[in-house]
This record gives C-alpha cells, structure tokens and sequence, in this order.
C-alpha cells in the first residue's frame, strides 16, 4: 500500500485534526520530501489547466493529467516536464485517475458539463477535489456534489476565489473591504446589489453558440463520446467543443455561466445568504435558441428578506451603485455617500477568519473557505438566471425544497437527466 493512501486513511480518522493541530505549517505543507507532499493529477488540459492555479499550483505535486484529446494529454505531459514534475502519467479516461491509489487530489479542469458527474465519483473513490467555476451546469447536479462530498468526508475546493482574497473586479480593494462596510450598517436593510458593465461582468458575454451547424468529422485521437459523456449526443462540430463550448446549453451557460460566479459568489458573501437562494427571479431577455446561448437583457432575483440582486446584461445602469440601501450607496472604487467611508471602515473589526490555505484543509480536514455548500448556493444563482433565460420568463423558487413552485417546465431544466451511464 503506497505512502499516499496510508497517510490519506490517516487524515480522515477521527484523530487527524487533533494529531495535525499542534504541528507547525512549514512541517505540515512537508516542504522537505518530496514523498511528504500530497499529490494531485488534472482532469481535462485545456487553457484554464494551463493557470498558475492548475499546472503550476506548487504546493502539491502533479502525477498525472488526462483528457480525452490525445494532444491535449500529449501536451500536458511535455508542460508537466517542463515545469519540473518529470516524467508523469497520461491517459484519456478520468476512470484511471480516480483508480490512482497514489493520487490525493484531483483538479477538475473539464468544461462545466463534466464538474458534477466527475466530482460524486471523485468523492466515491475518496479524492479530495479542487473543481474549476461554475460548481456545476445544473442545481440537481449541485446537490449530489454536497452528497457524494458530505458522505465520504472529502474536502470540496471551487476555484473561485474573490471572497477570500485578491483585488474584486473595478473596486481596486478585496472584498472585505466591502464587507466591513456592510456589516457596519451605514448602507441599512435590506440591501440591493447591482452587477454589470460598471463592475466589469459583462466582460465574456461573446460566449454564444452557433446555429444550424454541418456534422464535421470528427479528428484523429479525440474521444467525443467521451467529451461528451452526460451530455444529449450532438453530432461532431468543431465550434460545439473545446475552447467554444461555453455557447452551448448542452455544456455550460454562455457568459453567465462561465463569469456568473466569480461575481456572484462574492455578493452572496457580503449579503449574508450563504444558507439560502432567492425566492424569485425575473427575466427580460431575447428568445432563446434550444441548443446556442444567447445574452440577456436583465435578470433580477429577490430573497424572502427583501434583498435583491440585479444582473445588468446590456450595461444599461452603467451609472448605478454596486450596493445600495435605504441609509446609502456604495460605488465601486469604494465611492460612496456615506461621508467618512474610510473611517467607517478602518473602525469596523474584520470579518470572521476564513480557511484558505488549501494544503492545509486538505491536512486538517477543515472545509475550505468556498466549498460544497456555500459554493453550491451561489452556483446556485447562476443556475436560476440560466433557467429563466432558457425559459424566457421568471419563476418562483423554494430555497429549501431547492425547486420551481408549481412550475414544472422549470423543473425541468433543475433537474436533468443526463445521458447513461453517466447520472449522478
């Protein structure tokens, strides 16, 4: 039995927190040998693999890479080379990897139709998951990811990160900042957050698919079947994969899906609603096609307290507020009318500690910052506008239940099926 596995068994037995607890970080990262370092291995090596958190995340050590593009695998072995990992493994089927005994994590690189389906099964075999935005296509799929991760004591990473650190789109400032702000109370209750143009969201909206497309042969050493895998069988277009599939339902949601979370996982911090989802969403957008992503005009979702948020799609309220409330506004680059922001700021005591080394959760056994659960919550939003786009109108939503309100045609689209044998 390898290293790896024993030491894995050990960090999920009831004694590992209180064993690890009391031992320095610099020992516990295992900064020394290269046998005391957790190991991961990338399934699926397009261009998000490539990033410094994927390729070259240095605190763990990458074995293997798959994909079912032979080029793709070919390419990431010879990067992993030359990044110092060596000689590593390479395979097409991510089956293999989650066999790897001697694998500990597994990043989840694979366009968003993949995220569910491969994260329950990464649960099942006991890897833990560092799994790229958006947590998953479908609500349905969310909940058998907080599961399948809840049933095996896995640690759960989504690879969005603005909550906890680094400089949130156009405010020039991380988002505790903002928090602070919120949590003082000078904004008041309920609160309205406008996201769009003026905070940089529309960034990606030239994600749309292509209509009426001509079968094309399907190229040497790629597996579409396996690309494919949950999703409905579509004939072999170049445009429908790699680098263009978010502008296809069957795959991801076009702008929405692919930018929605980095934005909204960050307000769904700061209003406080990482236990619940609105109760109500609006739309108003063009007809949508069954099988190309189109845009939307706007998308406004309501919560039982009275908090709001509206998603500006055709920057249309370039001029509004990011936060507002019945006592104040707050602009991005921390303007505001509230006189003296800063030193509302500087007064107010920072917000809770967050855990978000990720080594270290992985060590400790300790959830990560954005994990399962809070991050199922605000894929969650994402999920609800793309439903109402692909509706073309809005529905109600129950927030425990997690489905539409005699709404069966939205159902529908929360819960789908997904091609065999791949369900979750």
């Amino acid at each position: 039995m390898s290293l790896n596995l024993n030491r894995r068994r050990f960090l999920r037995g009831g004694m590992a927190v209180a064993s690890f607890s009391i031992v320095p970080a610099h020992i516990l990262r295992g900064q020394t040998a290269p046998s005391n370092q957790l190991t991961r291995a990338l399934i699926g090596f397009g261009s998000i693999a490539k990033s410094s958190n994927h390729l070259g995340y240095t605190d763990s050590r990458l074995i293997a890479v798959c994909d079912p593009d032979a080029t793709r695998v070919k390419n990431g072995l010879q990067m992993a080379e030359k990044k110092g990992y060596g000689k590593i493994h390479g395979c097409k089927d991510f089956r293999k990897i989650l066999e790897m005994k001697d694998v500990d994590i597994v990043h989840i690189c694979t366009p968003p139709h993949w995220h569910g389906p491969i994260s329950v099964r990464a649960a099942q075999a006991g890897k833990d998951i560092w799994c790229e935005k958006p947590m998953t296509r479908t609500i349905g799929e969310g909940l058998r990811v907080q599961e399948a991760v809840k049933a095996n004591g896995t640690i759960f990473r989504l690879n969005t990160w603005f909550r906890f650190q680094g400089t949130f789109y156009k405010f020039g400032t991380e988002v505790k900042q903002i928090k602070k702000v919120v949590e003082s109370g000078v904004l008041g209750w309920p609160l309205t957050a406008i996201v769009g143009g003026h905070t940089g969201f529309n960034l990606k909206f030239m994600w749309s698919g292509l209509v009426n497309l001509e079968p094309q042969s399907i190229p040497d050493g790629f597996d579409y079947d396996l690309w494919l895998g949950p999703a409905p069988y579509k004939p072999y277009h170049k445009h429908r994969t790699h680098s263009t599939f978010r502008g296809y339902w069957d795959y991801d949601g076009g702008g929405l899906g692919d930018m929605g979370q980095h934005y909204l996982d960050p307000v769904q911090y700061l209003m406080n609603k990482d236990n619940t989802s609105p109760i109500e969403i609006d739309i108003d957008c063009p007809k949508q096609h069954p099988d190309a992503v189109g845009s939307f005009n706007r998308i406004n979702y309501k919560y039982a307290d009275g908090c709001r948020i509206i998603l500006d799609g055709n920057n249309s309220l370039k001029d509004a507020p990011f936060l507002q409330g019945p006592k104040g506004k707050l602009w991005p680059k921390m303007k505001s009318d509230i006189a003296n922001i800063e030193d509302v700021i500087q007064q107010q005591p920072d917000p809770a500690p967050q855990q978000v080394d990720f080594i270290e959760s992985v060590k400790l056994r300790r959830p990560f910052a954005l994990n399962e659960r809070n991050g199922f919550r605000s894929c969650t939003i994402v999920n609800l506008g793309i439903t109402a786009m692909r509706l073309g109108r809005g529905f109600k939503f129950d927030p425990v239940k997690m489905q539409a309100i005699r709404d069966p045609a939205a159902n529908a689209f929360i819960y789908q099926q997904m091609r065999s044998p791949w369900e979750v």
